[in-house]
């Protein structure tokens, strides 16, 4: 199967190959999820999926990359990204705080890296633990996808790195309120001296990313041993800078939700307007330059301009005036390209809603 290079080849592929799949995995997670036992663990397990279903329909688009294994590939990402998915819910409304809960329940996220780790008993630090095997089934699933191929053991590295720096992340922005900063500024002074100029916030945000984990394990299915000299030009070419624009939009467009939550959000750390669309055109240009040696660099180039439209088509946009002001400004940014995504993502999650 030949990677897309272009945008009509590419999203007639993602609504013939990528997003049935996707839907069919989610109904079967979500059937599991209705079988929760505990009445949060399920109400957080159906609301994660419910809510951020274009999570694993964006993070699917990187099976494109598997060849022959698309469909397997498919298995893993979205069980992978579930797994993220319900982990965020938990520890966004926990009344816990505690770190160590929230170390324990990411553990999850590097055995699922794992095959053949033991899985543990990941909500023994909270209260509610009976959820009728549901995060186990999507570690294991994990697992099982990744045995399968050959490469394994030459992308697992990488995989941890990438995945620790996401689980560093949610333990970091989940714990008591005002503890929640001088730990993400004292990890990103540990970490410094590794990455390119950015603040601790641009640090935290390329942190929480899946996408890099989901480009490798999908090259790897397809390309095996060859592994050994693309693993860390994947990685270096995914973070920090692709991963940062991925969930600088999110957080973007979630500013006024998280407000009203009283979330962290990294965007609201920016001094104004003008310094956050700048770094935000800086992240774009950097993210660009950080793929012009990849593998098939049309079509990450496509996945960077996708990023920019599919987030900024979201209905949060229309219903922030400021929020919808500023998104004018990206998309002019991104290009004939962006503005393709954009319309794209505005009538498929419009269309979506009306089924």
């Amino acid at each position: 199967m030949t990677v897309p290079s272009g945008p009509l080849i590419l999203m007639a592929q993602i609504y013939r190959k990528v997003l049935p799949s996707v839907h069919e995995e989610l109904d079967k997670w979500t059937q599991k999820a209705h079988a929760i036992p505990d009445l949060e663990l399920r109400k957080q397990a159906l609301a994660s999926i419910r809510t951020k279903t274009f999570h694993c329909e964006g993070g699917a688009i990187y099976s494109l990359l598997a060849d022959q294994k698309q469909r397997e590939l498919i298995t893993f990402i979205v069980a992978y990204q579930t797994i993220s998915d319900y982990l965020d819910n938990l520890c966004d409304r926990s009344v816990s705080l505690d770190p160590e809960d929230f170390r324990c329940l990411h553990q999850s996220m590097i055995d699922a890296l794992t095959p053949g780790s033991k899985m543990i008993d990941y909500y023994r630090f909270r209260g509610e633990c009976a959820d009728g095997g549901y995060l186990c089934a999507l570690v294991s699933t994990c697992q099982d996808v990744l045995a399968d191929i050959s490469a394994r053991s030459i992308i697992q590295p990488a995989l941890h790195e990438l995945a620790g720096f996401y689980c560093d992340l949610q333990v970091h922005k989940h714990v008591k309120k005002d503890q929640r900063v001088p730990r993400l500024v004292a990890w990103f002074q540990k970490n410094k001296a590794h990455l390119p100029e950015m603040s601790w916030y641009e640090f935290a945000a390329c942190s929480g990313s899946t996408l890099g984990i989901f480009c490798i394990v999908s090259y790897a299915a397809a390309r095996g041993r060859e592994m050994v000299h693309l693993v860390d030009q994947i990685k270096d070419s995914y973070f920090p800078w692709v991963q940062g624009l991925h969930i600088l939009m999110d957080y973007f467009i979630d500013q006024e939700e998280d407000r009203i939550e009283g979330d962290l959000n990294f965007c609201s750390y920016y001094r104004n307007d003008d310094e956050m669309i700048n770094r935000f055109k800086h992240f774009i240009e950097e993210a660009d330059r950080a793929i012009e040696t990849m593998p098939d660099k049309q079509f990450h180039k496509m996945i960077n301009r996708g990023l920019l439209g599919i987030y900024l088509a979201d209905q949060k946009v229309a219903r922030q005036r400021n929020v919808r002001v500023l998104a004018r400004k990206l998309i002019r940014k991104s290009g004939s390209r962006g503005l393709f995504f954009f319309v794209n993502g505005w009538l498929y999650r419009r269309i979506r809603q009306s089924i």
